[in-house]
């Protein structure tokens, strides 16, 4: 039995699950998520509490068991709580300007670059090089906040770039001189 596919998910109050065959609906404060689950897993709502079985002990439905429960526990936080993500531009005038909703990048190309939020997900900045990506759907907040970090990854020479908070850039050691008393 999958460890993380049996574990029951607690649905908090003022949070609302209808499921209709293998789609599931999740109403809360912040939003409303939908997603199609397919027929196989059995998705009960009891007593406050999401359950997932499945149907027997095939490849196929060991393997979703976990994902499926993974899924929705993500539906069910992403519309009381929501994600974010948090990212850090590193690197002598690299810097991000909002503009309406989109943000503008300036980070060392001889164009700015813009940035246009999926729908769903709201970009916002603290100071000139710190970019929070935050929406419902995890998914598509990691989405937006890869798409980001793609204009320009950490340099792995110098560090400069856009990285995620916490991320830690290895970086490769320069050229080195000639060696002492190596050839002519």
């Amino acid at each position: 039995m999958s460890r993380i596919g049996k574990m029951p998910i607690a649905v908090p109050a003022g949070v609302k699950v209808n499921i209709s065959g293998g789609d599931v609906t999740v109403t809360g404060p912040k939003g409303e998520l939908k997603r199609n689950f397919g027929s196989d897993m059995s998705i009960a709502l009891d007593e406050g509490t999401l359950k997932v079985t499945r149907p027997g002990d095939a490849r196929e439905h060991r393997a979703m068991h976990g994902l499926t429960r993974t899924l929705l526990a993500n539906m069910v936080e992403g519309v009381t709580k929501g994600f974010t993500k948090d990212l850090e531009i590193v690197g002598v005038g690299y810097k991000a300007e909002k503009a309406g909703n989109n943000i503008v990048l300036r980070v060392g190309f001889s164009h700015a670059v813009d940035i246009v939020p999926l729908p769903g997900i709201s970009l916002g900045l603290e100071g000139v090089n710190k970019i929070k990506v935050s929406g419902i759907d995890k998914e598509t907040v990691g989405q937006m906040a890869a798409k980001i970090r793609s204009v320009k990854p950490p340099d792995s020479y110098k560090g400069k770039g856009i990285r995620y908070s916490g991320e830690e850039v290895h970086l490769k050691a320069g050229k080195t001189g000639k060696a002492a008393g190596g050839g002519q």
